[in-house]
């Protein structure tokens, strides 16, 4: 597992920038980014959309395709990371939208997790079912994000 600050780094040496856009993390990823000494450098900032309008209003995700697809699936989550990489002009993006818990929604179980990335010709999503309460669903999701980028930092250079 990678760190926050092994990401921060390996953005900063590649020369790249970062953007988040978050709703199941609530600005948890963001704010694990910016604890990096140095992250200023590469992470341009981050939108917390917890609700479906503000997915839509915000972020500028179509409504339709949440209607249709529901604020937790990939496409939602794809949807997410390339409004959000647009609207920082950065070389990537990362976004999280899920179910944190106690409860079920959109008829997606506790845990269920969707987590996408944006970068030039990148956009990928990954379905995550994680296992604890809300804050280890949180915390396992934001490590997860991290771990995604890092990968992709060194197969694809934004």
């Amino acid at each position: 597992m990678t760190t926050a600050t092994g990401l921060v780094r390996a953005l900063i040496d590649a020369g790249q920038t970062v953007a988040v856009a978050e709703s199941l993390t609530g600005g948890r990823l963001c704010a694990t980014l910016i604890d990096v000494s140095g992250a200023s450098a590469t992470v341009a900032g981050g939108i917390t959309a917890y609700s479906a309008g503000s997915k839509s209003a915000v972020l500028g995700v179509d409504a339709d395709q949440i209607a249709t697809h529901g604020t937790v699936s990939a496409v939602t989550a794809r949807l997410m990371a390339a409004a959000v990489r647009e609207r920082f002009a950065t070389d990537w993006a990362i976004s999280t939208t899920g179910v944190a818990g106690p409860y079920t929604s959109e008829n997606q179980p506790v845990g269920r997790v969707h987590i996408a990335i944006a970068g030039h010709e990148l956009l990928e999503a990954r379905q995550l079912d994680l296992r604890g309460d809300r804050d280890a669903i949180r915390n396992a999701t934001v490590a997860a994000c991290i771990d995604f980028l890092v990968a992709r930092l060194g197969t694809n250079r934004a």
